[in-house]
């Protein structure tokens, strides 16, 4: 029997003595190379040699081939940004699509699937501990995302299977050799003609966490060199998706009836600069694909690479299906600061994209981030970056506590006492329970789109043309539509909107969203479907 020669593109490491780790494997791609799904069909073609009749099988042989993969459920559970649970999403889709059964119950899954985020310590130790506690348990564990991606040989990693950030079309190859006990390490970077690729293919199935709501990820890596961050030692520098392949990943969404797409990257901003485009042109060619009353929301990015492109900006999010809504991380006021963090811009930078969008975006919601207690910040660069927030008054803020991640510069810089970055985190967020952003807007009618549902279960989840967060009453015809409502109550994150009597829901979706768990993608790769058949 022939095997497709990528199927054995991984070392495996048996259950033995064998401690020492491989090293990283360049997953090399073109266009002639065999599919994700063409590597699954090739499976139906595999002929199992037939045993003598006479040929008596030990115990052992038979807990082995017991072990049928693709029989076994699975649970997964997944740390961080958009990006990484866009990760998760189609990791869950490709192997439902193969006869793995996901479950909600950490319990009663033969295998836990971690899919981790390094940016701070807090979510590195949430993930380290659930690794101690799947094997307490005796579970299979796989490991994926950005922890193991930037440091694979890490202690607590050792003998566990680990799918990189570019590897996860692979993520079944890898189950499929973890329920078997074996150990495989999938690291490498695609490349096509020695260029590095955005990572896994977009039409790849997937299970969407809301089937509303698709996450594409336009790009992967960033430009920058930031002091602080990890993640760039696992997602490494720019690579971005070709147009005409995101396009088309919108649209398949909107044929499944997602009615809002959230674009993410670690840095949108810096969106085509490899290939050579822009994040406008994008922007202008997916928003001929969005169906009336349907929204697309930008996902973060840094000022540098959004400064030249304001005016093109500034007219995509007064766009009726674009959210007026902006990330923009600050991190500090100080331009000392900025520079140890190598952010490569200044204070003035910022102020500038916040003023002109504001001018030009009547409305606009600018969300930013600040880390509290950098090296070297001093009570003068602190107070900066309070006078920043008194100013602009942020409806959306995450302030993080700086931690000192292993590996970067910043761990090596001399360091802030502890207590001292704790004060100043809580005199921020004093700061900005200080003021309430949506006092002003009581009374108002605004057209808000519904698509969720409240973390108390009594409320469904809106958002109007900001972004901004509208709870509205638990009606099954409220979910998926776009609603007139009027603001009654407004709290610190969110407003409280009325239905409007006389007004209809207004139905985006073109088609009708798929059910809750069930795989994205099958119609494109209905092979899926059958690839474990043998196995039921």
């Amino acid at each position: 029997v022939k095997l497709q020669p990528t199927l054995l593109n991984f070392q495996i490491i048996m259950p033995s003595s064998c401690d020492s780790l491989m090293e990283d494997i360049e997953d090399m791609v073109s266009s002639s190379d065999p599919t994700p799904h063409e590597r699954q069909s090739a499976r139906k073609s595999i002929i199992p040699r037939s045993r003598k009749k006479k040929e008596l099988l030990s115990d052992e042989e038979l807990q082995a081939d017991s072990l049928i993969p693709g029989t076994q459920k699975i649970w997964m559970k997944t740390w961080g940004c958009s990006h990484n649970n866009s990760d998760g999403e189609y990791m869950a889709g490709q192997l439902a699509a193969s006869g793995y059964k996901m479950t909600d119950d950490p319990t009663e899954a033969d295998v836990w699937l971690l899919n981790s985020c390094t940016v701070k310590n807090p979510a590195e130790d949430h993930f380290r501990n659930s690794i101690k506690k799947a094997q307490d348990q005796e579970k299979k564990v796989v490991v994926a995302g950005c922890v193991p991606q930037a440091q694979p040989r890490m202690d607590y990693l050792k003998g566990l299977s680990i799918i990189g950030v570019q590897q996860i079309d692979r993520v079944v190859e890898v189950v499929d050799e973890a329920v078997k006990g074996h150990s495989v390490r999938l690291l490498g970077q695609k490349k096509d003609g020695g260029r590095r690729l955005g990572g896994a293919r977009l039409d790849l199935p997937k299970i969407r966490k809301n089937p509303l709501i698709e996450i594409i990820s336009i790009n992967t890596g960033c430009l920058n060199a930031c002091t602080y961050c990890k993640t760039k030692h696992a997602r490494g520098d720019l690579a971005s998706y070709p147009i005409e392949e995101l396009v088309e990943r919108a649209r398949q969404s909107f044929q499944e009836g997602v009615c809002e797409i959230w674009l993410t990257s670690e840095d949108t901003g810096a969106y085509g600069r490899d290939i050579g485009t822009d994040l406008p042109t994008l922007l202008w060619r997916l928003v001929e694909e969005i169906p009336e009353g349907a929204m697309l929301r930008l996902g973060m990015t840094n000022p540098p690479y959004i400064l030249e492109h304001l005016e093109e900006m500034a007219k995509i999010l007064n766009h009726p299906r674009v959210y007026a809504f902006l990330h923009v991380p600050v991190q500090s006021a100080s331009d000392s600061v900025l520079m140890d963090m190598k952010r490569e811009y200044c204070i003035d930078d910022f102020k500038r994209v916040v003023d002109f969008l504001k001018e030009r975006v009547p409305g606009v919601t600018i969300a930013t981030d600040i880390i509290c207690g950098f090296p070297g910040e001093t009570e003068e660069d602190f107070q900066a970056t309070i006078d920043l927030v008194k100013a602009y008054r942020f409806p959306s803020l995450f302030i993080n506590q700086f931690y000192p991640r292993p590996g970067t510069p910043a761990a090596r810089m001399e360091q802030v006492a502890a207590h001292v970055k704790k004060q100043r985190t809580k005199e921020l967020s004093q700061v900005f329970h200080s003021y309430n952003p949506y006092d002003h807007k009581v009374g108002e009618r605004q057209h808000v789109l519904v698509t969720e549902e409240s973390f108390d279960s009594q409320y469904y989840v809106a958002h109007n043309k900001y972004y901004e967060q509208v709870l509205v009453p638990k009606r099954v015809e409220f979910k998926g539509k776009m609603i007139v409502v009027d603001i009654y109550e407004a709290g610190k994150h969110f407003m409280k909107g009325k239905p409007v009597e006389d007004s209809k829901p207004f139905t985006p979706s073109i088609a009708m969203p798929l059910q809750k768990g069930e795989v994205s993608g099958l119609l494109q790769v209905s092979t899926y479907m059958h690839a474990y058949s043998y196995s039921n």
